[in-house]
């Protein structure tokens, strides 16, 4: 809400051991991850709109393993071992969405995915991914330009199906997290101030409430800056736009991620068709927060399952929407203190691969909150 009435404030600051601002999906799996280890800790979610209003509701709903890169191109830009351990730590992640899809209903798939190669160079990156994921343990089948069509794809220069990940409900996970969790979570409540106070963190509302809290968590992802301009170089906003189709016969088994990343591709049970991405074939126009989608990308998308899916044939689309993701400058999440608040801490970067982290993340922060230690922490941390 923009305002709130002398009787709609509370009497006194609402106070909190941790308040997590940004109800997306690291913050409610950093509450959720709370509950489980400390389940006597009082936990606030406060987000500006709604839980899953932003990109952790408008994403494909895709929990792939690794970077956002291929498994080679992540050894390359991290290490043998660092790529080992965060292709250890997505695993968890999807084993984490599992156990609660156990017991609620996520919407989890457990489909693997499909990397598919849209130019030689990559095709040739996917084949030495597929030497070393051998290598490290993990099952994966290159297909080459021949083997595509019993994928359902068309157009691409071979393709690395990976047996390990699968798609979920992005917004109905992030509900479920929350309610789970038992955070009180306040919602249309814009935080605009964090400061240092004597005994943790004061919060400032737009509506000039008052939050105090032991501790407090930044899971803003791209609008950090926003609220804590210091983090600017941390981060950046790149949206994101998507469309969905209406219901066709199925066509697209299994999630597709393809020209390094910038397309994707799924099929969800009611036969919609969700197709996003292209956003490197019009780089400066999508930069910033503008929530919009524009003809020209849009087209782009379509052109692309007219190529790359033909079995889906024509098909009415029912929606276009964007999002904004946060991409940090090495590709990486990043965790750390917030400057000038050491109670804080911060969360950004996950280069639109949020899902892929985000309940494990959430547990690293969780521990971290907590004083425990982490085996991945260092793996995320500032400055690096």
């Amino acid at each position: 809400m923009a305002t709130r009435s002398i009787w709609q404030r509370p009497p006194e600051p609402l106070r909190y051991d941790v308040a997590i601002v940004g109800g997306g999906i690291v913050g409610t799996a950093t509450a959720y991850a709370l509950a489980r280890r400390a389940p006597t800790t009082r936990v606030a979610i406060l987000d500006a709109d709604a839980l899953a209003a932003g990109a952790s509701g408008r994403n494909a709903g895709f929990l792939l393993l690794g970077t956002h890169a291929d498994y080679a191109s992540a050894v390359d830009a991290y290490g043998r071992d660092a790529a080992r351990r965060i292709w250890r730590f997505t695993h968890e992640n999807v084993e984490a969405v599992r156990a609660l899809a156990a017991t609620v209903d996520v919407g989890f798939e457990a489909t693997g995915s499909v990397l598919a190669a849209g130019s030689t160079a990559e095709a040739a990156r996917l084949q030495r991914s597929c030497a070393l994921l051998a290598d490290d343990g993990v099952a994966s089948t290159w297909h080459g330009v021949e083997g595509i069509g019993a994928l359902g794809l068309s157009g691409f220069h071979g393709a690395l199906t990976v047996p390990q990940g699968g798609a979920v409900d992005p917004a109905r996970l992030v509900q479920a997290l929350a309610e789970a969790s038992g955070a009180e979570v306040q919602t249309g409540w814009r935080v605009d101030r964090l400061v240092s106070a004597s005994d943790g963190v004061q919060i400032g509302v737009a509506t000039g409430d008052v939050i105090l809290a032991g501790r407090a968590v930044i899971a803003t992802n791209a609008y950090a800056p926003r609220l804590v301009p210091a983090l600017a170089d941390a981060v950046r906003p790149v949206r994101a736009q998507m469309l969905a189709t209406a219901p066709a016969p199925p066509c697209v088994p299994t999630p597709v991620y393809s020209h390094d990343g910038y397309f994707y591709v799924r099929q969800r049970a009611d036969g919609r068709v969700l197709v996003g991405g292209a956003r490197h074939l019009h780089e400066a126009d999508e930069v910033g927060y503008a929530d919009a989608t524009t003809p020209a990308l849009q087209a782009d998308l379509e052109g692309y399952l007219r190529t790359h899916v033909p079995a889906l044939g024509p098909v009415a689309v029912e929606r276009r929407w964007s999002g904004t993701m946060g991409f940090s400058p090495d590709g990486l999440p990043a965790l750390g203190a917030v400057p000038g608040v050491p109670e804080a801490l911060f969360a950004v970067g996950f280069t639109g691969h949020g899902m892929g982290y985000g309940l494990r993340f959430g547990d690293l922060i969780a521990r971290t909150l907590l004083g425990q230690v982490d085996p991945a922490a260092d793996l995320f941390r500032t400055p690096r």
